[in-house]
């Protein structure tokens, strides 16, 4: 079975439909685990204390950050490539997931900045790539917002999805780019050695895996709501035009 049968929008709600209560239930589990493991049951680190924990919130939130836009880009290409709907919807469904992402991983950063660094925001590359991240994030749920046509929307919103990626992946590999700013390096590497010790790295393993499910259960189940809610729109829209036939 090819996978773009899947861009049948029926045979996309049918199939993940039962899926969305067992996502959520699995991924309030598991970040349930991952949270109550993280803030009590790990040691203060040496250097900063107690406030390392917001580490299992800031890192898994800015990774789905990060992740939800290129998750768009996928679904915004698909879309211009192919015209799949269901493509779109996904890509307009995962926008406030990843701007709530966003919006948690800067204000995150915000508290674990003010201790460490004696400030609550700083020009860094990586901070300020983050908030240009969430300004694109603005910007492309205000203009599906303001378009009636969604197929020209989704055309427009696609155009923008990928020139919002180069903030995307900025926002990922800025510390690399420029060798300045106070924020430090990666928590998670392949390098071993430039890994969180593992009393920390495990927990956040976890932490990060509840918010994957989080933000795969709550795009399925907005991409179903906007399949629906696009079907309610034509509908009405054939009401209308039928009800200004001439009898």
């Amino acid at each position: 079975m090819s996978i773009w049968s899947y861009a049948n929008p029926r045979k996309f709600l049918d199939t993940t439909g039962p899926w969305v209560p067992w996502l959520m239930w699995l991924s309030a589990a598991v970040l349930a685990v991952g949270l109550v493991w993280g803030f009590f049951f790990t040691p203060e680190a040496e250097r900063f204390g107690s406030s390392v924990k917001i580490i299992y919130l800031h890192v898994p939130s800015a990774l789905m950050a990060i992740n939800a836009w290129l998750m768009m880009l996928v679904a915004s290409l698909i879309w211009l490539i192919r015209r799949h709907h269901v493509s779109a919807l996904a890509a307009r469904a995962a926008a406030p997931v990843g701007m709530v992402m966003t919006l948690i991983a800067l204000v995150t950063g915000a508290i674990w900045g003010q201790p460490m660094w004696g400030t609550w925001w700083a020009w860094d590359p990586r901070l300020t790539s983050f908030l240009i991240l969430f300004l694109f994030y603005l910007g492309y749920i205000a203009l599906w917002t303001a378009i009636p046509d969604p197929d020209q929307a989704a055309d427009l919103t696609s155009v923008l999805c990928l020139v919002g990626s180069v903030f995307a992946l900025m926002s990922r590999y800025a510390v690399n780019f420029w060798n300045q700013g106070l924020h430090q390096g990666a928590s998670l590497s392949l390098d071993k050695q430039e890994n969180v010790a593992d009393v920390f790295w495990v927990p956040l393993l976890v932490c990060m895996a509840g918010f994957v499910l989080l933000f795969v259960a709550l795009v399925l189940l907005r991409t179903g709501t906007e399949i629906r809610l696009r079907r309610i729109r034509a509908l009405r829209a054939r009401a209308r035009r039928a009800e200004t036939v001439p009898a």
